[in-house]
């Protein structure tokens, strides 16, 4: 069977969709790099907020236009919180929650084990074609905690982790497929091994990880700021330990973090951070944002801008609140109109794009390690520094998978330009942008 892929969302959607593709093909079918000639279409949908739900429909429309023959599948937290909705997409031949998405397949293909494999080789190429160079990996699934604008914990259930000894084999399951990076994701990580009453929960994750396996880099996704301490980051004295922290700060102000049910502070975040910037030379640290909550007044969302702005983050995620039926917030007071909340949500990614550009201008002039991804159409190569900030460059070289020391040269449109430097001692940069004719 021909079948194709795609996710809407966050990445422990990704991580799925990659963990199903890696089931397909293992089971001896073809995993397309594209719709055009899938029997079966699978769907991860999102409904973290009204937009993504509008964009996890608009996705499955497309794909039954674009593959009228194939049969759809469409799961996630769409899919667990509005089945009925989903099952009158068209071509939507099964709705799948996420307490049943991992029968996905045997859902999917009640018979598979009659159809002939064609061949596991020929099968992991085509997966191949569809991930990239870095793998996501769900260690842990659910959420305990009660943030009043959150769906997910309705979509998603309680927090459940994946037994420890299981996730050190995958991983190094996934470095003998090729992966340099693998990046650990969950809808709650920092809960990790609670559930399971393991001591040092995250900790001895990644404490494992970086001595049982042979994984290259290692990635941690986001991280609520109450469940990691100042002694967490000792284990960034593993340089193979990616150097990000994704820290949701969610507001900037204290009255809106009340409102929003979560257990932080301004105070408490910043302290956090500056640890955290003391422990890990060059650290990237990344944020998520909800601007125009219920209750936001102008002075609490300029206090909310300001302290962004002072914690220098390296990228924003940046959201408008989108009211969820069944959530606390959607209940509050002080709800605001969508004009104020989109106005607010479009002045704060302004803010975030620069300080964006500010943080990776800071790298200009120096040699980095970046994992090259892929070339685009246009012979441009797109890779990553392990503090997470995109470096392009123009070569003949066969840069795919690879994990090379380049010199970041100038700061681009969201970027930085590089020069992969030889390998050679005592090199130094003696070609200019423009001789390099990195124009794009």
């Amino acid at each position: 069977m021909n079948v194709y892929l795609e996710s809407v969302g966050c990445r422990v959607n990704r991580s799925e969709v990659e963990e199903l593709a890696r089931e397909f093909s293992a089971a001896g079918h073809h995993v397309l790099p594209c719709a055009s000639g899938a029997d079966a279409i699978i769907v991860n949908t999102c409904a973290v907020t009204s937009a993504a739900e509008r964009k996890s429909r608009r996705c499955v429309a497309r794909l039954a236009r674009r593959s009228p023959a194939a049969h759809l599948a469409v799961t996630g937290c769409y899919a667990s919180l509005a089945p009925g909705r989903c099952a009158e997409l068209p071509g939507v031949a099964w709705v799948i929650p996420n307490s049943h998405k991992q029968r996905t397949m045997l859902l999917l293909t009640p018979t598979s084990g009659a159809d002939p494999p064609r061949g596991r080789g020929q099968a992991v190429g085509a997966e191949r074609e569809v991930m990239r160079t870095r793998a996501f990996l769900k260690a842990q699934d659910g959420c305990d905690n009660r943030c009043t604008y959150c769906i997910t914990r309705l979509a998603r259930g309680p927090a459940s982790s994946r037994p420890l000894p299981e996730l050190v084999a995958r991983v190094q399951d996934l470095v003998a497929d090729g992966y340099q990076e693998i990046v650990l994701t969950g809808v709650n990580l920092g809960s990790y091994g609670r559930d399971l009453g393991l001591d040092g929960g995250l900790r001895t994750l990644v404490q494992a990880l970086l001595r049982y396996t042979d994984v290259a880099r290692l990635r941690l996704a986001s991280l609520e700021p109450w469940d990691i301490d100042e002694d967490f980051f000792e284990l960034w004295s593993s340089s193979r330990l990616c150097r990000q922290l994704h820290v949701p700060l969610q507001a900037g102000c204290d009255h809106t973090l009340r409102r929003m049910g979560r257990r932080t502070t301004v105070a408490s975040f910043a302290r956090l951070m500056e640890a955290a910037r003391a422990a890990i030379p060059d650290l990237a640290v990344t944020t998520d944002l909800i601007v125009g909550f219920p209750g936001e007044d102008e002075a609490s969302f300029v206090a909310s801008r300001d302290f962004v702005t002072e914690m220098a983050f390296a990228r924003l995620h940046v959201f408008p609140y989108s009211p969820r039926p069944g959530t606390a917030a959607a209940r509050l007071p002080g709800q605001l109109p969508l004009a104020v909340r989109l106005a607010r949500a479009r002045k704060v990614r302004e803010m975030g794009a620069e300080l964006a550009s500010r943080f990776q201008r800071e790298f200009v002039g120096r040699c980095m390690t970046v994992l090259w991804e892929r070339r685009r159409t246009d012979g441009w190569w797109r890779g990553l520094t392990s503090n997470y900030v995109q470096v392009r460059t123009r070569t003949n070289a066969d840069l795919h998978n690879q994990l090379v020391a380049t010199y970041l040269l100038c700061a681009g449109d969201g970027h930085l330009l590089g020069q992969v430097c030889p390998p050679h001692d005592g090199w130094r940069a003696t070609e200019s942008p423009k001789a390099m004719d990195l124009k794009e």
